[in-house]
């Protein structure tokens, strides 16, 4: 019996520190392949190397940090390997100005040697203080806040951008989406959804204060994902927008009005006010709910775009061996060395 208990005291021992070994590996010591080079058409607008600002470009902004590289490095190349014109594309990374920038630089460049992009810090304290505790522990990171500021972080030169989560691949052409007209002096332009109960974002309490609730009384609100947007910099700048969504934020310290992390805020600032975009460029939910995040189908239409976003992440359910079906889609796009890969 003695024996029987040693033995599985060390295979929970080993599986302990397998788990521990992984997880410095996904954190930490993560190494990625090179990415194949894509070449813009023939009908590709010219972009000077130095000319950060081109409207000819497609600016495409998303946060980066160790937690969700890989994730990004599979978007990064999803971006490009569906590109008409992928050396166009110049990428603004937001990153935690806490973090390595030197290491996520380096990374970048060994996989994509080609690629334009331009990292800028996000300093936690610019919005730490406003940050409420949410349904989810993630949805709490500072860095999921960094969109709130693009305006700010990003040079005033650029004047439109897409902004993109880590957790999707495009199987589309991207300059389709950032094409996206804004009309009528919208700020920005996302998939809507408007058979969402869009009143279960907000809490009793705000919708029971006339106050409060009359804050969608001129508009006809639905719920967006704010993971894939379209975004007018400029007119973001000249109405102050980050300002608005910051007094938002600091009202939900004093009163509990929302409990989903940094969607209610922009919920509150754009809903009923923004640009249309056809579902297809955010097929999102594939990670499941904020909780268990079970496997989920694809809505019905065509698709252009897949996001996992909800809890359950591709790579990480790769990972423990419990994929869904529709995590098979990510898969291609994961530029992860594995330590089992045959070296060229």
């Amino acid at each position: 019996m003695a024996a029987i208990t040693t033995t599985v005291l060390l295979f929970f021992i080993m599986i302990l520190y397998s788990s521990t070994i992984n997880a410095t590996t996904t954190t930490t010591q993560q190494r990625f392949k090179e990415a194949p080079k894509f070449y813009n058409s023939p009908n590709c607008p010219a972009i000077q190397q130095s000319d950060k600002c081109s409207d000819d470009a497609v600016h495409v902004a998303m946060t980066l940090d160790a937690t969700y590289l890989r994730g990004s490095m599979a978007a990064i190349l999803s971006v490009l390997q569906h590109s008409s014109c992928p050396e166009n594309i110049l990428f603004h990374f937001v990153t935690a100005a806490s973090s390595s920038t030197s290491f996520l630089n380096t990374t970048l460049s060994s996989s994509f040697p080609y690629l334009k992009f331009q990292i800028y810090p996000f300093h936690d304290a610019a919005v730490a203080g406003l940050i409420s505790t949410s349904i989810r522990s993630a949805l709490d990171c500072p860095l999921n806040y960094a969109r709130n500021y693009l305006a700010n972080l990003l040079p005033s030169c650029v004047r439109r951008i897409v902004y993109l989560d880590s957790d999707l691949v495009l199987v589309d052409d991207i300059s389709k989406l950032a094409a996206t007209p804004l009309p009528n002096d919208a700020v920005l332009a996302a998939p809507e959804y408007c058979n969402a109960n869009f009143s279960a974002y907000f809490t009793p309490s705000f919708w029971s204060n006339p106050s409060l609730s009359l804050t969608f009384a001129s508009r006809r609100p639905c719920y967006f994902n704010t993971g894939v947007m379209v975004i007018d910099l400029e007119r973001w700048r000249a109405g102050d927008y980050t300002t608005k969504i910051e007094e938002w934020m600091e009202l939900q310290k004093r009163m509990r009005i929302y409990e989903l992390g940094s969607l209610p805020p922009f919920l509150l600032v754009f809903a009923g006010n923004i640009g249309p975009v056809d579902h297809r460029w955010n097929q999102h939910g594939l990670g499941g709910d904020n909780f268990r995040g079970l496997c989920r189908d694809l809505h019905p239409g065509p698709v252009s775009l897949l996001h996992w976003s909800g809890k359950g992440k591709p790579w990480a359910r790769l990972d423990a061996n419990r994929p869904c079906p529709l995590d098979a889609l990510w898969t291609p796009y994961d530029l992860l060395q594995t330590p089992f890969a045959l070296e060229a």
